[in-house]
């Protein structure tokens, strides 16, 4: 090689080595407050809080070798992208420690309270994203693009296992064998997880087009993604979600949650089912369990107090007021309540078909 290929290289596997150093005390953190939090140690947890300006520190030096690098060797092609994306999944890694570190101080919040961990569940979804974090990296230092697409399979998992996590540690609650005030922190925790494995496939994406030049990271953005939120996720929004996707539009995402989940309500699973309208299968879920929260473009409260969910400005989010009366709550004789149901179904349904077809047919 040339001097300047040997000065070339040595940068790169400068960089690279400082990458693999932060990614590894990255998962470290993140084991470490997967032990705290099975034996209640909150030494443990104050180190995984401490150190966690190392990962810090390191976030610096890599933005300042990738900036030296360009300004030095003034990279084209390949090595171009390999600085580029380098400084992306610098900051992506950066964010995993925070993660950590948050999971640290939500295992502080929890230490003294008498009650027994689920510790199996935080394990299960931990044995996921941990994995994806190593994965993406070692796709990264040695430029492997089928173990980066390999590695983006696991996303889809981990946020089935969140959602599975999320409704056991509700039931547990409900049981009485986990404290309320526990419910949160604990919930956070494996949202954090959940987290972990996003900024993976990010990662992954990069690598791609580190790879290959193509950029893969915003695909599928001519998706619209709708949610609907009123107070319990039982009646309304569960109704709303059901006429979307009855709509048959593959452009469209719906989804609903609530302030306070509650049980589906069986009246309205028998209404829209007349209606030729299946939520048989579907569960209820607070706003903070919706995956990806903010990647919805519009927001729909179905109740004034739903209003609390919106992203606070600014935000890119379109956020609506439609609210509506819940014909779950309706008394008196059954005419009464087949016509509130009815009233509220009419509603939304010509809502959203107009809101449907209001968003096709903008072409800014």
């Amino acid at each position: 090689m040339t001097h300047f290929e040997e000065s070339l290289q040595r940068d790169i596997a400068r960089i690279r080595g400082k990458v693999t150093e932060m990614a590894g005390l990255a998962e470290v953190a993140l084991r470490s407050s997967l032990q705290a939090l099975a034996e209640r140690n909150r030494k443990l947890a104050y180190s995984v809080i401490l150190r966690d300006q190392r990962i810090d520190e390191l976030e610096k030096e890599v933005d300042r070798l990738c900036l030296e690098f360009l300004l030095r060797q003034q990279p084209v092609g390949g090595n171009l992208r390999f600085a580029y994306v380098t400084i992306k999944i610098n900051l992506e890694l950066e964010r995993i420690g925070d993660y950590a570190e948050s999971i640290a101080r939500q295992i502080l919040t929890i230490s003294e309270m008498e009650f027994e961990v689920p510790h199996d569940r935080f394990v299960a979804i931990a044995n996921l994203a941990l994995p994806m974090l190593r994965g993406a990296v070692q796709a990264f230092v040695t430029q492997d693009a089928d173990l980066a697409k390999k590695t983006m399979e696991a996303e889809d998992q981990v946020d089935v296992l969140r959602h599975k996590v999320n409704d056991e540690l509700v039931q547990l609650q409900q049981q009485r064998k986990i404290p309320l005030e526990a419910l949160s922190p604990l919930m956070t925790i494996v949202n954090r997880f959940e987290r972990v494995s996003d900024q993976a496939k990010a990662i992954c994406q990069e690598v791609l087009y580190m790879c290959t030049g193509e950029y893969a990271k915003h695909r599928g953005t001519e998706t619209f993604r709708l949610l609907f939120v009123d107070e319990h996720n039982s009646c309304r929004s569960q109704m709303a979600e059901g006429i979307g996707y009855s709509l048959g539009q593959p452009k469209f995402i719906f989804a609903s949650a609530g302030l306070d989940p509650r049980p589906v309500d069986p009246a309205t699973v028998s209404f829209l089912k007349e209606k030729g309208i299946d939520i048989s299968g579907n569960t209820s879920k607070a706003a903070h369990q919706v995956p990806h929260f903010d990647h919805y473009q519009i927001v729909v409260a179905l109740a004034k107090e739903a209003q609390k969910v919106f992203p606070p400005p600014p935000t890119k989010a379109v956020c609506l007021d439609w609210s509506v009366q819940d014909p779950s709550t309706v008394k008196g004789t059954p005419a009464d309540v087949r016509a509130a149901y009815e009233a509220t179904y009419q509603f939304l349904q010509a809502n959203i078909q107009d809101l449907v077809v209001a968003i096709l047919g903008d072409k800014d």
